[in-house]
């Protein structure tokens, strides 16, 4: 008796519709979890980026020579790197044309840093949506494939002459089966798109710090 209500006797046991709940589920799972490894390297690197062109950053004394450097790398610049070489290469474009104000030359550089910030913010956010739906619909979608095994089970004890509990236990099982795989799928989603959001404001603030105090540096070089 125990090995038929094994997990995986309940899973093969199941309604062939309880079986598909269960299998999309366990693809919404897969999915997640490498969406999950995938997002943490990411950050991690973007986290590691900006720190290290951060210290690059304060200790060079000629941006003109940082920017040199950054545009001839090999690697495509990201973090406050992007930020520097757009904000950088407007302020050197802008400041080349005669008559124009300090205060356009300024703005215009302001303007390309906050365009790189936001590519940058919107490729941190990439598929973090993908979580969020993960998170809120697969308690429903286990839910339903519950409801529906509890149905087959009931239905089956309408053409039985004497109802017993070893007869809706096996239904009953495999139905909660489904809510436990929605669950599993669901709660480490949750868990991860809230950790990974927090982490990507504290990366948002690191990035608007950075381009208040790149323009307060060009705001002195303009009027030099």
């Amino acid at each position: 008796m125990e090995g038929d209500m094994s997990i995986a006797s309940l899973i093969l046991g199941a309604s062939l519709l309880v079986k598909l709940v269960m299998l999309v589920l366990l693809g919404a799972s897969m999915a997640s979890w490498a969406l999950v490894f995938g997002k943490r390297r990411d950050l991690m690197q973007a986290k590691r980026a900006a720190q290290q062109f951060e210290d690059q950053f304060w200790s060079s004394e000629d941006l003109t020579a940082l920017f040199n450097r950054v545009s001839n790398q090999r690697a495509p610049a990201d973090g406050t790197q992007r930020m520097f070489e757009a904000g950088f290469k407007e302020f050197a474009r802008l400041r080349k044309k005669e008559g124009l104000p300090p205060e356009m030359v300024l703005e215009g550089s302001q303007r390309a840093m906050r365009i790189a910030l936001s590519r940058e913010l919107e490729a941190l956010e990439g598929n973090l949506p993908m979580l969020a739906t993960v998170g809120s619909v697969s308690p429903y979608i286990g839910l339903f494939g519950t409801v529906w095994g509890i149905m087959n089970s009931f239905r089956g004890l309408s053409s039985a002459h004497q109802a017993t509990l070893a007869m809706v236990a096996p239904g009953i099982s495999e139905a909660l089966v489904a809510t436990a795989m929605g669950l599993f799928a669901a709660i480490p989603a949750v868990i991860f798109y809230n950790r990974f959001s927090s982490e990507i404001d504290r990366l948002s603030s690191r990035y608007e710090i950075f381009l208040e105090e790149f323009s307060a540096i060009l705001q002195r070089q303009v009027h030099v």
